[in-house]
């Protein structure tokens, strides 16, 4: 007869095994190039710059001050000041929390230009080969595409993979602020995309914003796609630990706390993306009043309750989504933690019965947008849960008329 050890230590590893094999599979879309989070050297030269610049004499403020102390200092300035710092310095304004963001849209677009010139000359340059040569011509193409007329970029930082964030809407006017955070594979060349438009932030992006006003065409709103952080990158393990989400959360966080005005802010956090919002949400501002994750592998807690925020927690999850199948615990700083649409998380859980696969919850037409939509223009009434029943409903307020008074 032959014996088996079952021993708890075996039963341990066997489990950090099926971790490993799982997580793999959140590596769905995109590149598979090898990224390192550092700061760049295009953008360190350009903040170096800026710490030994001066306006009239006066040296320039530490770029990592408080963005109210920012927000100040380009407040004094005469608006042809403002626009030579974006000329002399576009990489640090345009990634700076705290200027002004049609300053930070503008600074960008100075930076794009030349990251676009400097990708040109690399199309032509015999010390590439002709796979770089190629890779050179699609980056010169996607910084081209970002510089287009009306569009907002609100970070951009081209070196190794690329980060970048974008928004939708008028920023300072808007009456509710929605922020998107995606997942594995997210970087400068999977930012938006012509096929499979609403797997990648852009488009996440402008379907949302789409559908909040369909929502609610008198709520002033505002979208960001925000892919400002380095992802886990192809089939490595990264997905399955938190090391980028932590790295995320710190530049997520410094984003919402450099937001302008006032306006409640929801998040959506699809993938590995609801990883980082897990992992920011103790330090998020009080103006984050939700927190909506789809397809998530968890959130690096328990239960809800233990985030650390007073945001509303939802979450939801289509009945084909893989990642149904991940293991939902954590061990050894492998896996995420429990399952944000089991009943012991604690979330409240939405309908996102019709969504399209694991990247298709933001796809036109679907009840996950319509109730992503419903969240972020604050009509918590007009939501619809899953399992049919209201048990998402509970205690929220009677109206969207309600929450926006």
């Amino acid at each position: 007869m032959t014996s088996f050890d079952t021993s708890p230590s075996l039963n341990v590893w066997r489990a950090l095994l099926a971790l490993a094999v799982v997580f793999v599979m959140l590596a769905t879309t995109g590149w598979t190039a090898l990224r390192h989070h550092r700061e760049t050297p295009a953008l360190k030269a350009s903040l170096t710059a800026w710490e030994h610049g001066s306006v009239h004499g006066r040296p320039l403020p530490d770029p990592q001050e408080a963005p109210g102390r920012l927000a100040r200092f380009f407040a004094s300035l005469t608006a042809e000041e403002r626009a030579g710092l974006a000329r002399r310095y576009p990489l640090a304004v345009g990634n700076m929390n705290g200027a002004p963001a049609e300053l930070r849209y503008r600074a960008n677009r100075i930076a794009l230009g030349r990251a676009r010139d400097v990708e040109r000359a690399r199309t032509h340059d015999a010390r590439l080969s002709p796979a770089g040569q190629r890779e050179a011509g699609r980056r010169m193409h996607r910084y081209e595409s970002m510089m287009s007329a009306g569009r907002q970029i609100l970070a951009f930082d081209p070196e190794g993979s690329g980060r970048a964030a974008e928004v939708f809407g008028d920023l300072g006017a808007a009456e509710r602020v929605s922020v998107i955070v995606p997942g594995v594979d997210t970087d400068l060349l999977t930012f938006q995309r012509t096929t499979r438009r609403y797997a990648a932030p852009v488009g996440m992006a402008q379907s949302l914003y789409a559908a909040e006003r369909a929502a609610s065409p008198a709520t002033r709103t505002a979208v960001i796609a925000w892919a400002d952080y380095t992802s886990p990158a192809g089939l490595g393990i990264d997905s399955a630990t938190a090391m980028r989400a932590e790295d995320g959360a710190v530049r997520l966080n410094a984003l919402l706390r450099a937001l302008p005005g006032r306006a409640p802010v929801s998040m959506f956090c699809h993938s590995y993306g609801s990883v980082v919002c897990g992992v920011a949400a103790r330090g998020m501002p009080a103006r984050v009043v939700d927190i909506a994750v789809a397809a998530s592998p968890g959130m690096r807690v328990a239960r809800a309750a233990r985030l650390g925020t007073t945001a509303r927690v939802w979450a939801m999850r289509d009945a084909t989504d893989w990642v149904q199948d991940v293991p939902y615990l954590e061990l050894g700083g492998l896996g995420h933690g429990e399952d944000p649409v089991s009943a012991a998380f604690g979330a409240r859980v939405l309908s996102a019965r019709d969504a399209r696969g694991h990247a298709g919850y933001f796809e036109p037409g679907t009840d996950s947008l319509r109730n992503l939509a419903e969240i972020g223009v604050g009509a918590y009434d007009s939501v619809e849960c899953a399992h049919n029943d209201d048990r998402c409903r509970a205690g929220l307020p009677g109206s969207s008329m309600a929450e926006r008074a």
